[in-house]
């Protein structure tokens, strides 16, 4: 069965109720990356997320009555895993009241937005992974390290002037990947400039 065809909770307990966990697996996985970075934006700690995520499967799993009225599951999941991960913050932080409403103020068109945006991430990711070895890894302690170019030079060893010139390179390449890709649209580009490829 196509997990692209189970938009409603009937539709994933009907897969529940036919004793069918591979094609569950298939849906959970289809999903996981992106529910993951939803998390992940709220608890900073990626195996936090890992878990959150789990767990709203789990439950879905082992009581699948939960989402029997459940007329779309994409805005279910984000819903569940982006309140599962505020109860966190709770637990651990204490924090106000007021972002306890954000669940329920959280409409169908941000959970859109909000998956678009982490397709997008999710492709940046799979672009930067293509890039030649040592580009790759310079641009990475540069971008998701925070190095500086001085930093990344002692670090590996090599002169500031060949860091600055695999960053270039990686910008270059990745910008126009982005560019020359049709599937993204204007929004897309310019939350990938003024994220990633500045």
């Amino acid at each position: 069965m196509d997990v692209l065809a189970i938009t409603t909770g009937q539709d994933l307990i009907h897969i529940i109720e036919k004793g069918r966990p591979a094609v569950f697996t298939r849906f959970y996985t289809s999903y996981f990356q992106k529910l993951l970075l939803a998390s992940d934006k709220y608890v900073k700690d990626v195996y936090v997320a890992e878990e959150v995520v789990q767990d709203v499967f789990l439950k879905i799993w082992e009581q699948p009555n939960r989402i029997l009225a459940v007329r779309s599951i994409k805005s279910y999941l984000y819903k569940a895993v982006i309140n599962a991960s505020i109860n966190y913050l709770n637990r651990q932080r204490n924090i106000g009241q007021h972002h306890l409403k954000l669940i329920a103020e959280l409409s169908d068109d941000c959970v859109n937005d909000l998956e678009e945006e982490n397709e997008i991430i999710l492709l940046l990711h799979r672009e930067i992974e293509r890039l030649p070895v040592q580009c790759r890894k310079i641009f990475k302690l540069s971008r998701f390290e925070h190095l500086k170019y001085k930093e990344i030079a002692a670090e590996l060893g090599i002169s500031e002037k060949t860091v600055e010139n695999h960053i270039g390179h990686a910008l270059k390449t990745l910008r126009n990947r982005f560019m020359n890709d049709k599937q993204l649209h204007k929004k897309g580009k310019s939350f990938l400039f003024n994220s990633y490829l500045f």
